[in-house]
């Protein structure tokens, strides 16, 4: 068996990013059985690996946040006229202030785990975790997201099954996905992946045009009652996986 980077083995552990990982081993805040390791250094997957207390403080202290993007902010950098979404993480747009009180510290750091088009509304996660945007957006990532897509067009007689699997874009086939019809007009949507516009792409291949989407779950974290244009703290029993 081949040795590994220490900082992916803690990173594959759910432990911390491989960023946090090898500024945590600058520190001098890992241990490899008992001695601390190096920067750079490899180890085999089996052996034991620890975090110092103060390395484990500083995992706790990242906040991860929830918000409800509306339409006309984008995910990432500012474009144009048009503002970031993290540019709406302000106290007086919390939604849960009695539970969770607001910092500007947890502004440091903070980035979008994933991306929501200016056109699109609904959760979109920030998070200052590297361990939580990996699980989100890894290639290899679990976590489902769940959309509610209006739409006009006709739908071509085959279009719903080839939504649920057989498109390809960018010349790759996409995984798998649970597509239904909601009512007349809207679509239930779950992928496994996120590659730009894909519900849109999606759906102009098969003859429909979206004309609105919100995203509404990712993983087992709901967007459920959050208001337009607010946002709440990740709450300590709320896992994406």
């Amino acid at each position: 068996m081949q040795k590994i980077r220490i900082s992916k083995i803690l990173a594959d552990r759910g432990m911390c990013s491989r960023r946090e990982a090898d500024h945590y081993i600058e520190k001098g805040w890992v241990k490899v059985d008992g001695r601390v390791a190096k920067l750079g250094e490899k180890a085999y997957p089996e052996q034991r690996i620890s975090l110092d207390k103060i390395a484990q403080e500083k995992q706790q202290e990242r906040v991860t946040i929830i918000l409800n993007k509306p339409v006309g902010y984008v995910s990432h950098q500012a474009e144009g006229q048009y503002k970031t979404a993290a540019s709406l993480i302000q106290a007086r747009n919390q939604f849960d202030k009695d539970k969770h009180s607001f910092s500007t510290q947890h502004l440091k750091g903070l980035a979008p785990a994933g991306r929501l088009d200016i056109d699109s509304q609904g959760l979109l996660v920030l998070t200052q975790d590297g361990t939580v945007a990996r699980q989100l957006i890894a290639e290899d990532s679990e976590v489902e997201k769940e959309y509610i897509v209006r739409v006009s067009g006709n739908l071509q007689s085959n279009g719903l099954k080839m939504l649920r699997h057989g498109l390809s874009l960018d010349g790759a086939a996409l995984k798998p996905a649970e597509v239904e019809w909601i009512n007349e007009d809207q679509l239930r949507f779950i992928l496994q992946e996120g590659k730009k516009r894909q519900i849109r792409r999606m759906c102009e291949i098969v003859g429909l045009k979206v004309t609105g989407l919100k995203r509404v779950r990712m993983g087992n974290v709901l967007l459920a009652d959050l208001p337009q244009g607010m946002w709440r703290y990740l709450k300590p029993h709320e896992r994406f996986l």
